[in-house]
């Protein structure tokens, strides 16, 4: 059986009536409307070209991404199974999973990992605590001086590391300022960076000092973040200042604190580097050294490229499993304000 068609076929076959098989109908015309647009499409090439200027624009980024990042990642772990003291002239010796055990191990990475910990906690307060309640007071001030007081609690952040330490330790000497002021109370002198019990405190408190401005700015900018409709909602539902900062304000900047923390967790580590390589080299005794430190000192100190290869490895996992979960954290608990 044949159905005339009287429509004029697109295809330009001509103006007259069509005969179909009882086998076509709307699915044959289907197929030959998409065969039709396959031939109306770009050759592939063409489309290439088309979708190349976005990856040719991240090209310089991924490439230094690979060369800086991934290709060293790779290098560490190739060489956490080896034993070589670096020197070009010296065979590498294949050590199968040794160099992990030691990991486990060595006292000076149980005391590194453990004084990380001491950072991290210690560290919180002065990036999540005490910026929240400057940024919020400052938030009340004029626009001029919450600049102001902005600007100048940002100031430590942009002094270089080694300046900073210079200053501190001229600050911390047994005849330094810090002294003088013990003195003017009756105690006697204290070497604050050589003294295993203050050690790690002061190179906290230096750290907290500044890099406090930082975390000042990213409260404030999420604060930023926040419209003002929902305040003025909530007064006018009688909400006191008190209801508004506790059910409204702090909500919505869960998700600015909980960066901050993730920002404290992954970074403490850096962030000390330069202060304890310039004011203590981890001592004494290893009291004030971290896991960065440790790993620097294995490497380009002990010259054991295996073992400090290795803990790099582990704290990487280590660090990337924390990392997750704070990411998945936020997610959970954060409050996007569109």
């Amino acid at each position: 059986m044949f159905i005339e068609l009287a429509a004029p076929l697109a295809s330009g076959v001509g103006n007259g009536p069509v005969s179909l098989g009882a086998g076509s109908g709307p699915g044959g015309l289907a197929s030959g409307g998409r065969t039709a647009v396959r031939a109306a499409r770009p050759p592939l090439a063409r489309r290439l070209v088309a979708a190349a200027p976005p990856y040719l624009y991240l090209l310089p980024a991924l490439a230094c991404l690979v060369l800086w990042t991934y290709k060293p990642l790779v290098e560490a772990v190739q060489l956490s199974f080896y034993d070589w003291n670096l020197l070009p002239t010296s065979p590498m010796t294949y050590v199968g999973f040794d160099k992990y055990e030691q990991v486990f191990t060595q006292p000076a990475l149980r005391t590194a990992t453990l004084n990380t910990v001491i950072y991290i906690v210690g560290l919180l307060p002065f990036s999540v605590v005490l910026p929240t309640a400057v940024a919020l007071v400052t938030r009340r001030l004029g626009a001029r001086s919450r600049n102001v007081y902005r600007a100048l609690i940002f100031l430590p952040m942009l002094i270089a590391p080694i300046a900073t330490a210079a200053v501190w330790r001229w600050l911390l000497d047994p005849t330094g300022l810090a002294n003088n002021a013990l003195g003017w109370f009756g105690l006697a002198p204290h070497n604050f960076l050589r003294d295993s019990s203050t050690s790690l405190p002061a190179i906290l408190t230096i750290t907290a000092w500044s890099m406090l401005g930082f975390a000042v700015l990213v409260v404030s900018a999420g604060l930023t973040g926040i419209s003002s409709d929902y305040e003025e909602a909530a007064a006018v539902d009688g909400a006191t200042s008190w209801q508004i900062l506790r059910w409204v304000t702090l909500p919505l900047l869960r998700s600015t604190l909980l960066f901050l923390v993730l920002m404290t967790v992954l970074l403490s580590g850096q962030w000390t580097f330069p202060l304890l390589d310039a004011l203590t080299q981890g001592g004494p005794a290893d009291s004030s050294t971290n896991v960065y430190y440790i790993l620097w000192e294995l490497g380009f100190r002990s010259f054991d490229s295996g073992l400090a290869s290795a803990a790099g490895i582990v704290f990487f996992l280590a660090f990337g499993l924390i990392a997750a979960g704070l990411v998945a954290l936020a997610d959970r608990f954060s409050f996007h304000d569109n």
